[in-house]
């Protein structure tokens, strides 16, 4: 028991308020007794937080919320002394700061406000007394606070004076007499008011407000109308209080002796023990009971099983407050969480997962084909004993949502991981378990996580993987990845052999170069190449719009976006090979549409080409269109970028000199022994083009490939620089509108090259007409859709004279260099030959 209304006025001393002023009326009629108070038929309703007002107690309440001091103030200011009169209800839910007739108990007490003392913050604190018991009916209105119907609740004790209520009143007092013993913190006062009640309804209402009990069980008294049950109920109450006191007392008694450190603490571990026994909170043999049960029910093998008993049978030896002791218990945890041959069913329908893919992704029909064949063979077989599958293509064409596609056909759990970033071996395979902190890898935390040993298993960006002091995370992904090993994979937290042979591992990467050899060699590569212009255009019309209204709150008859706009958005605002840029772009515009639909304002419910110029400003993109003209030495390239293919322009000057060679515009190492190799091959073969071997050693040659700042590398620019560098020597120009692509050797052959479908498509974009390739190249060109190429003509050559013989046009540009070798120079002022500048 708290008795904390007993030293009420010590309390109100402590605040300067006029004891004198308090009038304290007893309950019920003259000379206190049990007639009812007239309760009124509407009552305002004062909500109250972790008390229980009942008849004819005394207690301060301090008010702090504006509506509630509103409604203090208009009744202890507006009303005489007897006038004073409101609801005090209980809330049923304490944390809600502005309550609701739903949030509040149903039956309350009539308060009576004896005092208000408005406090230095601002907050009030009102002396009470309860005056009668009600029930809310129904509720009138909420504002401008909550005004109830009410219907008054008689209290009753019938036949107090019968054996068996003055055995259960007298049980009342002996029980809180005994509580008062136990509790040294009650106050004396609390003894002397006890003996002084009379009255059963009153005795029974003084030690229901002081018991120490949850407010939901003092609400449960107060809404209790029979006195006997209401009586009955508070002494079970009471009895449970004196056993806990009872308890405490004897678990003191117990450890009261020679209390030094290591005593002292052995004394709260025994205190902690006996309350966790008495109250049923988890304590240590509860937590190995529960794991012992949890194993029983795993279907792992008997090693595993075995070794899970050992590390069970270690943490029952291990005192609970040692430091090993959460280390056992958490690894043990980790062992029954995992899903140990819980798998989830397929569903090998391959019409269906063929839907799905089409539904999901436009267009990649050879990667869409190569994934349902992948799922066909693991229907027939029945396990995953395959080549991992490793989508390789440049950003934003749909590789990892590829994965959450499979594992949609499949009806598998999804997971992906990224491993950009990642450079810690133990961030695979895990920490030792001895380590502070330790935790298993982030393989086996994910199958943890989705419960399901047979998940599609994303490994998203597998080429940004790094490697440092810490350790090698590629290498750590061999036995991952594996088909023959991973069915024995060990995570060095878990210590046991962990079955991964179940698991479909899908790796995406952005380029080739930067895997680990022998990981690339465990995965099947499938090339993801960029989508062309047309498909953009069928993404965003079918995917991307939609998407984009849908996440704005848009509807399809709010606006429409015509292909001619979503053209313009793919050619001069966008320059990638997938649809990540068209998108933000695509959000751009619909956000610019939600802008004006919440702000009222007039839109183009259809948005054309001439609208979205004014939407998103001005292109950012220039066309890369094709440059004629009439200057021997300027050549038109193909190259492939992380963003698809471009073309590019290579050009050559002379000027006198001894025969050096500059190479400028940022070239990397492959494209300047390119340029090195061309030279030297028509070094070589001067007679068959007709070009005087003397000029090499008295002229210059400078070859240059505009915009300086972007860096170029590769091996597909050999014919392109050697067709330049023919150009400026025999002053033959380039024939208009072809471009080329191919890799040269010393004796002249051409080599073919990658990228193909992506030159392709920019060569076509530029307003390329004719292509030269190597012959190898043919069957790259046979894969590329029949649409994308039927405007093109195609020169499939082998050596580098077929190159020249297509690229070069047979006469010499209008105005040629005339060459002026040492024995023929004649001494003048200015000896420079004027040098052709793009």
């Amino acid at each position: 028991m708290k008795f904390e209304n007993s030293d009420l006025y010590s309390r109100i001393l402590m605040s300067d308020t006029d004891l004198d002023s308090l009038e304290i009326v007893p309950l019920g009629g003259p000379e206190g007794s049990d007639e009812p108070f007239d309760v009124p038929e509407e009552l305002p309703i004062l909500p109250i937080r972790q008390t229980v007002l009942f008849p004819g107690m005394v207690i301060p309440v301090t008010v702090v919320r504006q509506k509630a001091i509103r409604l203090v103030k208009k009744i202890y200011r507006n009303s005489d002394v007897n006038s004073r009169i409101m609801g005090a209800v209980t809330q049923a839910k304490p944390l809600k700061e502005d309550p609701s007739a739903d949030d509040l108990y149903k039956v309350g007490t009539v308060a009576h406000i004896l005092k208000m003392i408005t406090l230095p913050d601002g907050n009030v604190t009102i002396i009470v007394q309860g005056r009668q018991r009600f029930q809310i009916k129904s509720i009138i209105r909420e504002e401008p606070y909550i005004t109830a119907k009410v219907e008054a609740i008689e209290d009753s004790f019938a036949n107090p004076n019968r054996k068996e209520s003055k055995a259960l009143l007298q049980s009342l007092r002996d029980g809180a007499h005994r509580i008062m013993r136990l509790n040294p913190e009650i106050p004396q006062e609390a003894r002397i008011a006890l003996d002084n009640i009379e009255s059963p309804v009153f005795l029974i209402h003084f030690l229901s407000s002081n018991i120490n009990v949850e407010v939901a069980d003092k609400q449960r008294l107060l809404e209790e109308t029979n006195g006997q049950k209401q009586a009955n109920l508070l002494l079970q109450y009471m009895m449970r209080e004196i056993e806990m006191l009872e308890l405490k007392r004897e678990i003191q008694t117990k450890a009261s002796s020679d209390i030094d450190q290591q005593q002292r603490d052995y004394f709260l571990r025994q205190q902690i023990k006996v309350l966790h026994d008495e109250l049923g909170i988890d304590s240590p043999e509860r937590d190995m009971d529960e794991l012992r049960i949890r194993g029983s029910q795993k279907t792992w093998p008997a090693p595993v099983r075995q070794h899970f008993e050992k590390e069970l049978s270690k943490l029952q030896r291990v005192n609970p407050m040692a430091p090993e002791y959460p280390v056992t218990l958490n690894y043990l945890e980790v062992m029954v969480d995992l899903p140990w041959n819980q798998y989830t069913k397929d569903n090998f329908d391959l019409v269906r997962a063929q839907k799905i893919l089409d539904a999901d992704h436009f267009g990649l029909e050879k990667v869409k084909e190569r994934i349902i064949e992948y799922l066909a063979v693991l229907k027939l077989k029945n396990n995953m004993k395959a080549p991992i599958l490793c989508l390789y293509g440049p950003p934003g064409v749909g590789k990892t949502s590829l994965g959450k596609s499979i594992a949609k056909a499949l009806n598998r759990e999804y997971i992906r991981m990224a491993l950009g970033g990642v450079h810690d071996e133990a961030e695979i395979r895990g920490h030792r378990k001895t380590y502070i902190g330790a935790m298993p890898g982030k393989v086996i935390q994910n199958i943890k996580k989705v419960g399901s040993s047979n998940p599609v298993f994303i490994l998203d960006e597998i080429d940004k993987v790094s490697s440092d002091f810490r350790g090698d995370p590629a290498s750590a992904l061999l036995e991952v990845l594996d088909p023959e090993q991973n069915s024995s994979f060990t995570d060095n937290y878990l210590e046991v052999e962990y079955d991964l042979s179940k698991v479909l591992f899908v790796a995406t990467a952005n380029s080739l170069e930067t895997i680990h050899p022998a990981l690339r060699d465990r995965m099947e590569i499938i090339e993801m190449t960029g989508y062309t212009i047309e498909e953009k255009l069928q993404i965003a019309k079918k995917y991307l719009v939609p998407k984009q209204r849908k996440e704005h709150g848009l509807k399809s008859t709010d606006v429409r976006v015509e292909d001619k706009a979503l053209l313009r958005i793919v050619e001069g605002y966008t320059r990638e090979s997938g649809v990540r840029m068209l998108e933000q772009k695509v959000g751009a515009l619909i956000r610019k549409i939600a802008k004006a639909i919440a702000m009222e304002q007039d839109y183009p419910k259809v948005i054309k080409e001439d609208h979205v110029e004014k939407l998103l400003g001005a292109e950012i993109f220039d066309k890369d269109l094709y440059q004629d003209n009439d200057i021997a030495g300027v050549v038109t390239g193909l190259a492939w970028t992380s963003v698809g293919g471009e073309i590019l322009f290579i050009e050559s000057s002379l000027s006198r000199g001894k025969g050096g060679l500059t190479l400028s515009g940022q070239l990397g190492d492959v494209m300047k022994e390119s340029a090195i190799t061309a030279l030297s091959y028509l070094k070589a073969h001067s007679d068959d083009f007709d070009i005087d071997y003397r000029i090499f050693n008295n002229y210059d040659l400078h070859v240059h490939v505009p915009a300086g700042a972007v860096p170029k590398d590769g091996p597909s620019a050999g014919i392109t620089m050697l067709t330049s560098v023919a150009s400026i020597f025999t002053q033959r120009r380039v024939k208009p509108f072809v471009a080329m692509t191919g890799e040269i050797t010393l004796r002249g052959k051409v080599l073919p090259v990658g990228g193909i479908k992506e030159k392709i498509l920019a060569a076509r974009r530029a307003g390329v007409k004719e292509l030269i390739l190597c012959v190898k190249n043919r069957k790259d060109v046979e894969e590329v859709h029949p649409d994308y190429i039927k405007d093109l003509q195609f020169h499939y050559v082998d050596t580098v004279d077929e190159v020249l013989a297509v690229a070069l046009l047979p006469e010499k540009v209008s105005n040629p260099i005339k060459f002026i070798l040492p024995e023929e120079r004649k001494e003048t002022e200015d000896s420079m030959i004027k040098v052709n500048v793009v």
